[in-house]
């Protein structure tokens, strides 16, 4: 039989069949054709310090950056990485080496993947994962392993990770773990106990972690955000995966980073340099000045979002939904089955026209749509009448 002629094959490739235009697209042109308020993708309706956004005027004036910045990112910045890593955590990282900026998160998650895979490795992943986690493994060629976090209500709602359906899920075709805290979508943080436990399992089994921890200034009540690397035995094998947009509220401006030791930051860098090269350059310089802000920044930019996620819960629980309180991240996740449905995408896709609200169905982050298929995420990253206004509209659910 004669071969398929490549007008016959598919022009995506096979890896990425399963994967289609995001659900963020999806959602928030659906936000924009319904005139809708769109409580979907999170990215806030108000900018960032105005220091730091002047701090990128000035860069654009002076000429910094606006040709191609060195590969690494530009030293000012690393150095400011560098210099926040040691004075949060204590972890310290040579920003000549150890430290690489990235086009965002986005693609320090691509990157690190495609660097650190072989195709036919398995890589073991808290789900539900934002939807790039299992798109960078397909480019990859690996092989995604999800380990649910479930709801446990005797802790207040929190999703919990299972530590023994953790351990069972590594095999020894198991390369990687990819961990996220705080968690998107559900707003997890994961505790110091259970963090030992990942760390004590990746140096047992000699894995590699790559962990996303974005969110790290979005936590709330008692929760604290604890980086894996400062566990013992875990720099040498572990990439971290920051990011200035959610601490700075610049999504727009895509500027994020990577730190490991530095074979791991040379291998990373290696894939990082055939995607994007280089980005962001005259932000870069404005990203150094705002990591060096001083802590009151952070603290009240940690204040006011936690609560405006009370007023986010508050408003949701009376329009009838069942809400998991998240304890990071600027997302709520709830659930529909208080108004009798089950399917979260059909809601979602309804949403808009029954309310004049978008958000996002959770069962497209998990690999099987049934573990989320009656959740929904909804994010407080709002201005505070945008939030007053969403939770009224969402009261027509039970009028």
């Amino acid at each position: 039989m004669a071969g398929m002629t490549s007008s016959a094959r598919p022009h995506l490739n096979r890896r990425l069949a399963e994967f289609g235009t995001t659900i963020f697209a999806e959602m928030s042109a659906l936000a924009v054709a319904t005139g809708s308020i769109n409580l979907g993708q999170g990215f806030p309706d108000t900018d960032g310090p105005e220091e730091v956004r002047e701090a990128a005027v000035r860069a654009l004036r002076d000429g910094r950056g606006n040709q191609y910045p060195p590969g690494p990112g530009v030293p000012e910045l690393r150095t400011a990485i560098a210099a926040h890593q040691q004075r949060r955590y204590g972890l310290s990282y040579d920003p000549d080496t150890e430290v690489l900026v990235t086009a965002g998160a986005t693609e320090a998650i691509a990157a690190s993947l495609l660097a650190l895979l072989e195709p036919g490795d398995e890589v073991v992943a808290l789900e539900p994962y934002y939807d790039s986690y299992a798109a960078s493994i397909a480019m990859a060629g690996g092989r995604r392993v999800p380990v649910t976090l479930r709801p446990a209500f005797d802790e207040g709602a929190r999703f919990r990770l299972d530590l023994d359906e953790l351990r069972a899920a590594v095999t020894d075709r198991t390369r990687l773990l990819l961990i996220n805290t705080p968690h998107n979508p559900t707003g997890t943080v994961l505790t110091r106990a259970e963090l030992a436990a990942i760390a004590e399992l990746a140096v047992e089994r000699d894995l590699l972690v790559v962990t996303d921890e974005v969110y790290e200034h979005l936590v709330f009540d008692d929760a604290e955000h604890l980086p894996l690397a400062a566990f013992p035995g875990m720099r040498e094998r572990t990439v971290t995966i920051g990011s200035a947009g959610k601490t700075f509220s610049f999504t727009g401006w895509k500027v994020g980073w990577v730190t490991g030791t530095q074979e791991l930051v040379t291998a990373v860098r290696t894939a990082k340099q055939y995607l994007t090269y280089v980005s962001a350059g005259p932000f870069q310089y404005a990203i150094a000045e705002a990591l060096r802000l001083p802590d009151a920044y952070f603290d009240r930019f940690r204040t006011d979002l936690h609560r405006k996620r009370d007023l986010l819960g508050d408003g949701l629980r009376a329009a009838g939904f069942e809400v998991y309180q998240p304890q990071g991240t600027y997302f709520i996740t709830t659930d529909i089955t208080p108004f009798g449905e089950k399917d979260a995408y059909a809601f979602c896709r309804a949403l808009p026209e029954r309310c004049g609200v978008v958000a996002i169905p959770n069962s497209v982050f998990y690999d099987d749509p049934d573990a989320g298929r009656s959740q929904v995420r909804f994010t407080f990253c709002k201005k505070d009448d945008v939030l007053h206004e969403a939770t009224g509209r969402l009261r027509r659910l039970t009028s």
